[in-house]
């Protein structure tokens, strides 16, 4: 009896054992699997917030070629030039792409952001349009010009004015700062609307005939619209206006959004801008800032 009783619980405690030693095998291919640097555990997320066009069309191309360095890039894409700026602040993105310096800083200084420009992408030229002026020496006495209430273009508006003869602005102003109140010549007595939303210039253009309406690059080819073709006046690639991205001045050392800078300067993504663009996007290479 004690030898059956003995058998029994040795044939237990092997049993016991063997178990065991299941579970720890299985513990331990669970760990390798975690661990083994796949592309799961490797890969870094990142949120950039961007106007649809170009800079969301910009970024998808970019995916696949930051997906090869390990980062992970889910674009949110925004219809308007305000919310991309609070939803940076308040964490909800890592980074946006869709301002050029001048409306960084200005965004910065006016709500006490603290951002960072992680370093400049591409220019869109500024465009002014007109359904029924075909050139600047047929500009009538008295028209209107309709540009958007983003008062960081406004001296990027003037200043094209002013080269093509149509205004002076006072030699004391910096040209980026200038506003209308910095018109000192108005030849042609223009007049100046500057209450809209930029997103409405495109429709302003279609149903003002007889104005002329400065329209930002990114609404115009959504539009339509062809700056290079289709514009009245169009800003020169010389411009100091260069769309960055921008970032919480904490995240400066990110290694995934220095990449996705040095990715969106790449000549891959460079040549996509030029030929999908047409020159309505001009890409830079960062000498620019």
């Amino acid at each position: 009896m004690k030898k059956i009783t003995l058998g029994i619980f040795t044939l237990l405690l092997i049993i016991l054992l063997s178990a065991c030693g299941s579970s720890d095998e299985g513990n331990s291919g669970s760990e390798d699997s975690s661990g083994d640097g796949s592309s799961e555990e490797g890969t870094t997320e990142i949120a950039v917030g961007a106007t649809s066009v170009p800079h969301a069309e910009v970024l998808q191309e970019a995916k696949p070629l930051l997906e090869e360095k390990g980062i992970n890039l889910t674009i949110e894409e925004y219809q308007d030039y305000v919310l991309p700026n609070q939803d940076l602040a308040e964490g909800r993105i890592d980074a946006n792409y869709f301002q050029h310096i001048p409306y960084l800083e200005t965004q910065m200084q006016e709500n006490d952001y603290d951002f960072v420009n992680l370093g400049g992408i591409h220019i869109e030229p500024m465009g002014i349009y007109s359904q029924n002026i075909s050139s600047v020496d047929e500009v009538p006495e008295g028209t209107t010009l309709v540009m958007s209430r983003s008062v960081a273009d406004h001296g990027r508006i003037l200043s094209l004015l002013e080269r093509e003869g149509l205004v002076k602005l006072d030699e004391s102003v910096d040209k980026v700062d200038a506003t209308v109140d910095d018109i000192v010549e108005n030849p042609k007595n223009l007049q100046f609307d500057s209450g809209v939303d930029a997103a409405t210039l495109p429709e302003i253009y279609k149903r003002e005939e007889d104005a002329l309406v400065a329209i930002n690059t990114n609404y115009a080819i959504e539009a339509d619209l062809n700056p290079s073709e289709d514009s009245l006046i169009l800003e020169g690639s010389e411009s100091p206006y260069v769309n960055v991205i921008a970032a919480q001045s904490k995240d400066e050392d990110s290694e995934a959004l220095q990449t996705l800078v040095e990715v969106l300067r790449s000549e891959e993504i460079q040549t996509f801008m030029k030929e999908e663009y047409n020159g309505a996007v001009v890409p830079v290479d960062g000498s620019s800032e």
